[in-house]
Order: C-alpha cells, then sequence, then structure tokens
C-alpha cells in the first residue's frame, strides 16, 4: 500500500509526539518539572532563560519540543481539512488530535502553575499524573487511527459481538495499566530507594508515603492485564483471516511480552531513569499496537477509504460520527 504525503506526515507526527512524551518523563525522573519555576508559558519569567541551571535546560527543551508538538498538529488539522472531503475520518481524527494536544498543553501548564511538579508528593499531583497520562493515552490513540486513515485504512463501525468486549475491555484496562505505572512512577522518583529489600519493606510499611503503598498493585495489575491481552488478541486473531490484523497481533504479543519483562528489570534495577524511559515507550507502542488492533478489527469491509471527494465513511447508529 502507497502512503501519500498526508500519510507519511500523519505517521511522522505521531513519532515526534512519543518523543515529547519521553522528554516529559525524562523531565520528571530527574526532578526537573520546576525548572523554569511556577512561570508559563515564560521560563523563570523569561521567555529564553539567562544563564540556566541544567534542570531549567531540561524543562525549557521540553517545552520547546511541546510547542513544537502543537504546531505540528495544528498543521496536521488544516492540511487534513484541506486534503479530505467532508466526511471522511480523516477530519474526525485531526479535529480528536487538535483537542487532546491542546488539553495536554494545558495541564501540562496546570502542573507548573499549580506547582505540582518536582518533589510535590500530594494527592493533587498524584490525581494531575493520572489524568496527564489518560490525556496523553487519547491523544496517541487520535495521531495513530489519523495516520492509519491516511494510510488507506478503512472507516471504523462497531459492532456488538465478542471483539467489542475483548478489545473495549482491553483498551480501558491498557490505560488502567497505564495510570498505576504513571503513579509507581512518581513514587520511585520522589522515594528512591538502595536495594530491592528496602523497596519491599516501604511497600508495606503502613507507615509509608500513599505513593509507596501504591507502587505494589502496579506489577499485580500489569502482569494481570498483560495476560489478559495476550489471550484477547489470540481469540481475535483466530477469529479473523485478516492479513494486516494477524501482523498486528503478533506486534502486540510481542510487546506486551517484552513490556512485562522490562517492568520485572525496572523493578530489579530499582527503577533507573533510563530504564523508566525504556518501560514508558513500550507502554507507548503496546497503546499504539492495540488502537491500531481495534481499527482493523472493526473496519468497514466493503467501502474502502480514499483521498478527495470520498462517499460517506461512518454511518449506521453505531458509527462514529464528524
Amino acid at each position: 500500500m502507497r502512503i501519500n504525503r498526508f500519510g507519511k506526515f500523519a505517521w511522522f507526527v505521531l513519532g515526534y509526539n512519543l518523543l515529547v512524551i519521553l522528554w516529559g518523563a525524562y523531565v520528571r525522573a530527574t526532578g526537573s518539572g520546576a525548572g523554569c519555576g511556577s512561570h508559563w508559558p515564560l521560563c523563570n519569567g523569561e521567555v529564553i532563560p539567562y544563564q540556566p541551571q541544567i534542570e531549567t535546560i531540561i524543562e525549557f527543551t521540553h517545552r520547546l519540543m511541546s510547542g513544537l508538538a502543537l504546531i505540528l498538529v495544528v498543521v496536521l488539522f488544516i492540511w487534513g481539512f484541506r486534503a479530505y472531503s467532508k466526511g471522511h475520518p480523516v477530519r474526525l481524527g485531526v479535529s480528536f488530535s487538535l483537542f487532546f494536544i491542546i488539553t495536554e498543553a494545558l495541564v501540562g501548564a496546570g502542573l507548573v502553575l499549580l506547582e505540582l511538579v518536582a518533589n510535590d508528593a500530594s494527592v493533587g499531583r498524584a490525581i494531575s499524573i493520572v489524568i496527564h497520562l489518560l490525556n496523553t493515552f487519547l491523544l496517541l490513540a487520535a495521531l495513530t487511527i489519523t495516520a492509519y486513515w491516511a494510510s488507506g485504512g478503512r472507516a471504523v463501525r462497531f459492532h456488538r459481538g465478542l471483539d467489542l468486549w475483548l478489545i473495549g475491555i482491553g483498551l480501558v484496562a491498557t490505560m488502567v495499566v497505564g495510570a498505576s505505572g504513571a503513579l509507581a512512577a512518581l513514587g520511585d522518583t520522589l522515594f528512591p530507594v538502595q536495594s530491592l529489600a528496602e523497596g519491599i519493606r516501604q511497600d508495606f510499611s503502613p507507615t509509608a508515603h500513599f505513593l509507596v503503598r501504591l507502587r505494589i498493585l502496579h506489577p499485580t495489575i500489569s502482569i494481570l492485564v498483560g495476560i489478559y491481552l495476550i489471550l484477547a488478541t489470540g481469540v481475535i486473531n483466530l477469529r479473523t483471516k485478516d492479513a494486516a490484523l494477524h501482523r498486528v497481533a503478533r506486534v502486540l504479543t510481542i510487546l506486551v511480552t517484552v513490556q512485562l519483562g522490562a517492568g520485572f528489570l525496572n523493578v530489579l534495577l530499582l527503577a533507573p531513569v533510563w530504564m523508566q524511559i525504556v518501560h514508558l515507550l513500550l507502554a507507548d507502542l503496546v497503546w499504539i499496537a492495540l488502537v491500531l488492533l481495534a481499527a482493523i478489527n472493526f473496519a468497514v469491509q466493503d467501502e474502502p477509504v480514499s483521498n478527495r471527494n470520498s462517499t460517506t465513511v461512518l454511518q449506521g447508529s453505531q458509527s462514529l460520527s464528524v
């Protein structure tokens, strides 16, 4: 399948946003979230920080990368509406992409302005971290489905049945894993330990901070959800003859397996920064693969997506609509 220029750009935007997300995790893991103080969009009251510290450089770089990500999505939105006619699913994809990149920026700004960064260990920060993670997942989903549709993927029409339950539960469960992982990573950053034994004692201590006590939930949930995803993907794979779905199912199964191993290694190594970044990257890739699996599985089979002057692509009471 030949991908047009817009499709290539859509995949590029998705890849770039992955880099921004990983750098954001580096900001959190290094405690550099307050590198620009409580100022936004300025950095320590300046457009360009003068004689910045290393924390300021890390945070300011993230802001520059985020700003470029917003510009790229705006370009994606304008180009999508110019290149595709009314009713085409790409228009829906770019609209959601623009919405979630804006909410992503607002959540990031709120973290800075409310000073829910650096060494803050409040309930408010924990809640904001979860919201940030969920919005990030939704942004990645919107960008993924946009790139898929722009690459010739068919429109989506959800239908009742076993596949809807299997994939629906998988998507929700993966978001729960991501949220628990965000809390666990925050706990690892704010309350580092010197040995695995010390970490286990902290996890089960009734006097430990709530972020530390919540930390034990993530590996448990991850293992259960990982097993579910592998089994559910296997069932879906057996129920179709679609070669594209088979490929994505195989990739998803491999990614989940590798992610479980990476999670174990992350705990064993006491969550070093580099391992946290790898762990997050794998989590994002699992999510993207799961979104693609859903898109291919629920694709309309009798009406391919085309470029300009396309006919209706989202029909029925259970279809997505622009």
